[in-house]
């Protein structure tokens, strides 16, 4: 492939690597992960509530890494509160689980700015055959794609598996009971999704910029090297 190519698909790669980077940033702070409603069961119970009484009795629930929104109803009005994840919620909320998707969040961020840097060093520099040069891009770029997909299924696991929003909606209730009455992931959630599709693609398109895989291209060598010894 000429030069003049592989330099226009290694900068678009590198702009979607960039584009990767802003997007998880944003998408980590955004309390915008899970957006759902709580049934309050104790209030439900009481009055046998079924149908459209049951509306008097179903609050909102939004949140993200971080922080979010809730708001408890239970024939009384709604009571709008916000809560944060940390210090607050921390021996309510499965800590180690929750730790660990936002410090995969911040992997993703952190070489997804990587991979940018050595996309742009790849198309306008003299790149070294090491991890500067190709088999860098497919690592770098490996990297943001398995951890990406780590985030959305550790975060779905923590709140399908260990009921999150449940969590949540009880924290510091004495009087009533709270259970999830629907939910579903947010722009955040998806955004990551975003991601990881953006860094599949920049996967084919250094494979569509006549880049070899690392270990084919090894494999190939041994080959060639035993090949020669055969001749000798």
């Amino acid at each position: 492939m000429p030069s003049r190519q592989k330099q226009l698909l290694f900068s678009v790669s590198g702009l979607f690597g960039f584009s990767c980077a802003l997007t998880a940033a944003v998408a980590t702070g955004l309390p915008f992960w899970l957006n759902g409603t709580v049934l309050c069961r104790t209030g439900a119970e009481l009055v046998n509530a079924t149908g459209p009484e049951l509306d008097k009795f179903l609050g909102g629930l939004s949140y993200g890494l971080f922080h979010g929104e809730r708001v408890k109803q239970c024939g009384l009005g709604g009571r709008p509160s916000r809560f944060s994840f940390f210090p607050d919620l921390l021996s309510a909320i499965p800590a180690g689980l929750h730790i660990t998707v936002i410090f995969f969040c911040g992997v993703v961020i952190l070489f997804s700015s990587v991979a940018t840097g050595f996309f742009f060093f790849n198309a306008f520099g003299r790149p070294y055959e090491t991890l500067q040069g190709p088999m860098g891009l497919y690592l770098w770029t490996f990297i943001c794609c398995l951890c990406s997909c780590l985030v959305m299924i550790l975060f779905a696991s923590e709140v399908k598996l260990h009921h999150l929003s449940e969590r949540i909606a009880n924290f510091n209730e004495v009087t009533f009971v709270f259970q999830t009455y629907n939910e579903h992931y947010d722009r955040s959630f998806w955004l990551f999704f975003l991601v990881f599709l953006l860094h599949g693609l920049n996967i084919l398109l250094i494979r569509l910029a006549g880049v070899q895989f690392p270990l084919k291209e090894t494999k190939e060598s041994d080959l060639s090297s035993v090949a020669a010894d055969l001749m000798y």
